[in-house]
């Protein structure tokens, strides 16, 4: 970097340096805030008060468009500039992205007319999208481009919840955000099957990482990107017996890499065993819906929040602890209290998805609880790492 970039850089807000600064604090603040709200409304506590749409099509959109997407931008945008050499967004373009995001948030929570609603919370869909994929359009970078194909789909898929809304179909919003949940999974498998194994030789010292069988990650992609036209049809929503074999075969192929990938040394190293179990709970949301297609569970619902909050979730917690540390300048050891939000988020997910089967107001309570303690920690831990300047007094 050249000294007059160097200081330019070094010139703008820390916040606002790079993507994984605003979206990685305002996700988690917001996944710590809509949790609660979606629980204190669902027992009753807001019985005046209803977001666009009513509280369960805010919940279903929300964590997905907004809690993940947010995390999904802030990762992806600050990653592009690691891929391509070319300078990650930052500064007021940044911060234009970041205010588009707030206000779409609020306009949802606070009833803004769909007239306005609609084109605010695409636009931020769209930025994203478009600032990735010029990033990558620039540097020729051929490889990532299903990640584009995949951010596209994404808006379309929200364009279908939105669809929903605006008719008052809900059979129309289920399609859209179970399609950009799997859409979401499809993400899963690209980054995670690349960064999984590395980061697990890096954290134990390996000479090398386990060598991708690129028929295996096809497979899966192809596999979800499947699931997710199917539930934009509307027809992933039936029971089906050939969409069982399917959502089987991504549980074993989703089985096999973690097999692959796997070392017991993992659970002396809270940064790899967080990965490893959230994409266990990837293998456990495909085989429960397997089960439900060939009519052994009376729900799909566990399954997907298997998906949605074990899955999902648990990679983004994961995930925003280590990157956050990388790209401030600091060594991967993790602060106090962040093990604890670990292992206090996956009690949640095994509750949602385990607990409330038998005792549903008690699993509910306790999922959200672990939830929010969880994200509150990462929060309170990191909130200073991210809106301060690197400690190596580099850019970024």
């Amino acid at each position: 970097m050249q000294v007059i970039d160097r200081r330019k850089a070094l010139s703008i807000p820390p916040v606002w340096r790079l993507a994984f600064r605003p979206f990685f604090l305002a996700g988690s603040l917001f996944a710590l805030l809509a949790i609660p709200l979606w629980i204190a409304a669902w027992t009753g506590l807001w019985p005046g008060f209803q977001p666009t749409g009513g509280w369960l099509s805010w919940h279903r959109h929300e964590m997905l468009f907004g809690f993940a997407m947010a995390i999904v931008a802030g990762f992806l945008l600050t990653a592009g500039q690691t891929w391509t050499g070319q300078p990650g967004v930052s500064g007021n373009r940044l911060m234009a992205l970041a205010v588009v995001w707030l206000l779409a948030r609020l306009g949802w929570l606070f009833g803004l007319p769909l007239a306005l609603l609609i084109p605010l919370d695409l636009l931020f869909m769209l930025g994203v999208t478009g600032l990735m994929a010029r990033m990558l359009w620039v540097a020729r970078q051929k490889r990532n481009y299903p990640i584009i194909a995949v951010l596209g789909l994404m808006t379309a898929a929200d364009v279908l919840v939105l669809c929903g809304i605006a008719l008052g179909d809900d059979g129309l919003q289920r399609q859209g955000v179970l399609a950009g949940l799997w859409l979401v999974a499809a993400l899963m498998a690209i980054i995670g099957g690349r960064v999984i194994p590395f980061f697990t030789q890096r954290g134990l010292g390996h000479t090398e990482a386990v060598k991708p069988w690129l028929w295996l990650d096809v497979a899966l992609l192809v596999g979800t990107g499947l699931i997710a036209a199917l539930y934009a049809a509307g027809v992933a929503l039936q029971q089906n017996l050939g969409l069982g074999v399917l959502f089987l075969a991504i549980g074993a192929g989703h089985l096999l890499r973690l097999v692959r990938w796997y070392d017991s040394g993992i659970w002396r190293v809270p940064l790899l065993w967080s990965l490893h179990l959230a994409m266990l709970w990837l293998v456990i949301a495909a085989t429960g819906l397997a089960l439900w297609n060939f009519g052994l569970l009376d729900s799909s619902s566990s399954s997907l929040h298997a998906l949605s909050v074990g899955s999902m979730s648990g990679l983004i917690l994961a995930m925003i602890a280590r990157v956050t540390l990388g790209h401030t300048g600091r060594p991967l050891q993790l602060p106090s209290g962040i093990v604890s939000a670990f292992v206090l988020f996956n009690l949640g997910a095994a509750s949602r998805v385990f607990l409330v089967t038998e005792w549903p107001l008690t699993g509910l309570w306790l999922a959200a609880i672990c939830w929010t303690l969880a994200f509150a920690l990462y929060a309170w831990r990191y909130a200073p790492m991210l809106v301060t300047a690197r400690v190596d007094g580099h850019p970024g």
